[in-house]
């Protein structure tokens, strides 16, 4: 009797109707509505195209079909689309008014609507109806025999139109794989604009023709061919992404003046006490790719002529490659040393009526909107280029916050009071490795800003920001992904959509489905753990991993000189990312066990303790034949005490005093060891 009940109680489950709970969509949609029943898969399921699209349609819902049959192994029968209507009887039918322009404000919006025998998709433009497809393949579930899609309305749209992300390929060259998989994730996330940093102290990335010299002399050969670039451009162009590209000027001018040290600011100073600018043949001044992170202080000389010569030239060969309508030129972090110390820049300052440095930048800034507006781009620049003389046509990146001395969000309610569009990414830079809640937390929309309806509409959404210093091709996407896809819904979803424990269940499906596009995100922490056990078994490592996070801020890379680019990114700290999945669990049971000290509560604390102390014995029986190991030891070695000192105190049968027992958790919190801190000091803390 006991048995029949199960196996009824199972078969209820499983022919149960889905609640909204168990959905893991994200971004969340405006709306959701689940009906009764479910439409259910075969091999016949077919999908048919109706009224004015972009042909990008047509591979977008070739690869929807792909990935769908990937997941279930039904072996559709339909293989690629290639014109409209060619299966009128479908059983799932997507309809467009008209192709879809990449670029801002363009109608995203979609309405899906999934019967029992039929499945539509209606939006304005194929950009709509490609959010729709993504969303359908987040509504798939299954039983234990087949696949299905609950009966549903979803009715959706963004609420910002700018949800980007930026990756820095400076720093460390991204191959064109990486960014690839890269742009498939954000088409996924329903994200919509890639911004290519390509230009910074460490090296020029970009093909030129015209201006050989910045790949032979500027990029360690490492640089995308301009083939390559168009390659790229349609690649997001079919998948609905906007490829915003940056050159960074006047500063972070290392690697264009290592080709042409001829605009640059720094004076040599002559025997005698005089000074000559590099220009005059008397003394030439080079300069050197860098090889560290940092703010240095090579920076382009806005008095020469020949500067705004040599710009207008790249701009004429960079920009036909971007058809989009935007171009960063970067204008961060110049701290003028180089100008403070130029007498001739100093007399061109007098001449124009400069006062400050900043005032120099926006002349030169200004230089380049009509060089820009010739090839129909619209100049934007981080926050450093507002002034009240900037173009009001510029689009102002906000990212200084409280690391860098300033209000969150200030820079942003300065511009759209001052009449600029701006975009936000201060609270989205993913490369310092924060909880992925404050992310999630940032609102694009300041909160208590006191701004009028046409100021919140200046506001054009976010940028999740990943600079390189530390981060390769082996690593990116574990420090992108999944944290991007909550700042995705940040940007798309409705402002009340905010509950952090529901985002990071949703999340831990969105993260492993992320994989069928190619993202290494999972995967590559094994290839790391192997290479650190030297071919050993990784459970140990992978266990001590799951405690571990890298060291947030940027104090993993102290001064920033620690690490060359050339350093290598295979060790512990590596293989660790933000949000320990495990330091989650042990809170939660922490939290639960000092609720209700119940045995079962205690057990589950206990549980995790008697795991630490087993890997600390893995991780140094593993030491012996694994020299990348040893760093790790001393932190594994703390937590391997606390924890044996934790058991006898929840036993009741610690002797230590109540300052020594502080002084063992406090041990918990070093930052010394390998790069990484113990994601559970704060849980071990509530305990005593």
């Amino acid at each position: 009797m006991k048995y029949l009940l199960v196996l009824l109680l199972a078969g209820v489950t499983s022919g149960a109707q889905i609640q909204k709970e168990q959905l893991n969509l994200m971004p969340w949609p405006q709306s959701v509505v689940l009906n009764d029943g479910n439409f259910a898969l075969n091999k016949n399921f077919k999908v048919n195209i109706t009224g004015n699209p972009n042909p990008r349609i047509f591979g977008g819902v070739t690869r929807f079909l792909r990935r769908l049959d990937g997941r279930t192994g039904i072996f559709f029968e339909q293989g690629f689309i290639a014109k409209l209507n060619e299966v009128p009887n479908a059983t799932l039918q997507i309809n467009c008014e008209k192709g879809g322009k990449i670029g801002l404000y363009e109608d995203e919006s979609y309405h899906l609507d999934i019967k029992q025998n039929q499945i539509t998709i209606n939006a304005t433009s194929d950009l709509g109806a490609l959010h729709g497809l993504e969303t359908l393949l987040q509504m798939l579930q299954n039983n234990s025999t087949s696949f299905y899609f609950p009966n549903s309305k979803v009715s959706d749209f963004p609420r910002f139109t700018w949800r980007g992300l930026m990756i820095d390929a400076a720093r460390h060259f991204q191959p064109v794989d990486v960014i690839k998989r890269n742009i498939d994730a954000l088409a996924a996330m329903k994200m919509n604009v890639f911004h290519w940093h390509l230009v910074d102290d460490q090296g020029w990335r970009i093909e030129m023709k015209k201006h050989p010299k910045l790949i032979e002399l500027a990029s360690d050969g490492q640089y995308y061919t301009q083939e390559e670039i168009k390659n790229i451009v349609k690649y997001a162009d079919e998948r609905g992404i906007l490829i915003v590209p940056e050159i960074d000027v006047p500063g972070h001018g290392s690697a264009i003046l290592t080709a042409y040290p001829e605009i640059g600011s720094k004076v040599i100073t002559l025997t005698g006490g005089t000074s000559e600018k590099n220009i005059q043949g008397t003394a030439i001044v080079t300069y050197g790719i860098e090889r560290n992170a940092g703010i240095f202080s090579p920076t382009l000389d806005p008095s020469n002529p020949k500067t705004y010569q040599l710009l207008s030239e790249i701009f004429d060969e960079v920009c036909p490659l971007f058809p989009g309508s935007y171009f960063h030129i970067g204008g961060d972090e110049n701290e003028g040393k180089d100008w403070d110390a130029n007498p001739k820049i100093q007399e061109f300052k007098k001449k124009n009526k400069l006062a400050t440095n900043h005032e120099l930048q926006t002349y030169f800034t200004m230089q380049l909107v009509p060089m820009l507006k010739k090839h129909g781009k619209q100049l934007m620049g981080w926050e450093e280029i507002l002034t009240k003389n900037m173009s009001k046509e510029a689009i102002i990146h906000s990212w200084r916050g409280p690391n860098e001395g300033m209000v969150a969000g200030q820079s942003l309610t300065d511009a759209v009071k001052k009449g600029y569009k701006t975009v936000l990414s201060n609270g989205y830079y993913i490369d310092l490795m924060y909880p992925i809640a404050s992310h999630y937390l940032n609102d694009p929309m300041p909160k208590g800003a006191d701004l009028t309806a046409e100021e919140k509409a200046r506001i054009l959404g976010g940028e999740a920001t990943m600079w390189t210093e530390l981060a390769t091709p082996t690593t990116i996407d574990s420090r992108l992904w999944p944290r991007t896809a909550a700042i995705a819904e940040r940007l798309w979803s409705a402002e009340d959509i905010t509950d952090v424990a529901s985002m990071r269940k949703r999340l831990e499906v969105v993260s492993f489905r992320l994989e069928e596009l190619g993202l290494t995100h999972i995967r590559n922490r094994a290839v790391i753990l192997r290479n650190i056990s030297n071919n050993q078994n990784i459970k140990s490592l992978n266990e001590f991993a799951n405690v571990c996070e890298p060291l947030k801020g940027y104090t993993r890379n102290k001064g920033g000189t620690e690490y060359q680019m050339y350093s290598p990114f295979t060790l512990f700290a590596d293989a660790c990312t933000p949000d320990a999945k495990e330091s989650l669990a042990f809170d939660d049971a922490v939290t639960q066990y000092l609720a209700n000290k119940t045995p079962e509560n205690k057990a589950k604390v206990t549980a995790f303790f008697n795991k630490w102390i087993a890997v600390n014995k893995g991780l140094i029986e593993l030491s012996a034949n694994a020299p990348l190991v040893q760093p790790i030891l001393p932190l594994s070695k703390k937590l391997n005490d606390a924890s044996q000192e934790l058991l006898l105190v929840l036993d009741k049968k610690s002797t230590l005093k109540s300052d020594d027992l502080k002084n063992l958790i406090e041990q918990c919190n070093s930052k010394d060891h390998a790069d990484v801190e113990l994601s559970v000091y704060t849980s071990l803390k509530k305990l005593i």
